[in-house]
């Protein structure tokens, strides 16, 4: 279940992409309704395919609900666990609720670009706080135990912040160019997009260059650590191939959407990066001696 909440959480940003780069941002004109008096889609000879596809994302943030209750149920009922852990398993299902606000209010405000932006970034952090809940399922409750050296861990660390900045630059360049969301408007954000380009690329060149030093430190490393760095570098190798492809080409939606898709395996990759560096053992519950009567 906690695999199937991080799986869906990617997923509901590719599908809010498909909502972004159709233009179908407004295809219900107002919310919790699609239309006034009505809550589903409907077909009319008016009917564009605009309301299907919002439609179709809103019923998909449902379904995320729903993985997201599970996954907290079966969270909060493991009494072996520590409250903290216990307490994570509620994270997924209160963002997809602040979600739903968040996109309402985008709604309501006519596709205001700030809160398109927040919609994707925290979409984002939701996709991080998935992938440390499915890792810390799967280790004890002891202290973390660190299984690189501290200047390797700092490294690790400096990507985490690294790929903040890269998806937000990623989200602003995205709303100040032809795929912002709104078809009548060929831009949200009111900078020029050619920089925003060249800003976003740079700080990408920045996180390529510390992952490459953060591999030559982990070469001796374990096979958890190597892996998830080089699964991270393949990802990132990927994502910028696909976005110098969509920038000389036009930046075709197919591109586009296959891009933000990207920007979800990376934060979950460097999420994995940095909970690889250290392991959490079994809690040690102390035990009380018992005194023979008489000694």
């Amino acid at each position: 279940m906690l695999v199937a909440n991080l799986v869906a959480q990617i997923g509901i940003i590719v599908t809010g992409g498909a909502v972004r780069l159709t233009g179908s941002g407004l295809g219900c004109s107002t919310w919790p309704q699609c239309e006034p008096g009505q809550f589903t889609a409907q077909f009319h000879p008016e009917t564009t395919y605009h309301q299907f596809v919002e439609f179709g994302n809103r019923t998909l943030t449902g379904v995320l609900s729903v993985i997201a209750i599970a996954a907290l149920v079966l969270v909060w009922t493991d009494r072996s666990r520590v409250l903290s852990y216990r307490v994570l398993g509620a994270v997924p299902l209160l963002g997809v609720a602040a979600q739903a606000v968040i996109g309402g209010v985008i709604v309501l405000l006519h596709l205001h670009p700030g809160w398109v932006s927040l919609h994707f970034v925290v979409s984002a952090a939701l996709v991080a706080v998935s992938l440390l809940l499915l890792h810390r399922s799967g280790e004890g409750d002891g202290p973390p135990v660190p299984t690189v050296d501290v200047p390797t861990r700092t490294l690790a660390w400096v990507l985490g912040g690294l790929t903040a900045v890269v998806v937000v630059l990623g989200v602003i360049t995205t709303g100040a160019g032809p795929h912002s969301g709104d078809s009548e408007v060929g831009y949200r954000l009111a900078v020029d997009p050619a920089l925003m380009s060249k800003l976003h690329a740079w700080s990408v060149w920045a996180f390529v260059a510390v992952l490459v030093v953060y591999l030559v430190r982990v070469r001796s490393a374990s096979e958890t650590v190597r892996r998830a760095a080089w699964l991270l570098l393949a990802i990132t190798l990927a994502q910028g191939a696909i976005g110098y492809v969509q920038y000389f080409t036009g930046l075709p939606a197919l591109l586009v959407g296959l891009h933000m898709l990207g920007s979800a395996l990376l934060v979950a990759g460097t999420t994995r990066v940095v909970l690889t560096t250290r392991t959490r053992g079994a809690l040690e519950v102390p035990t009380t001696a018992t005194v023979a009567p008489g000694a």
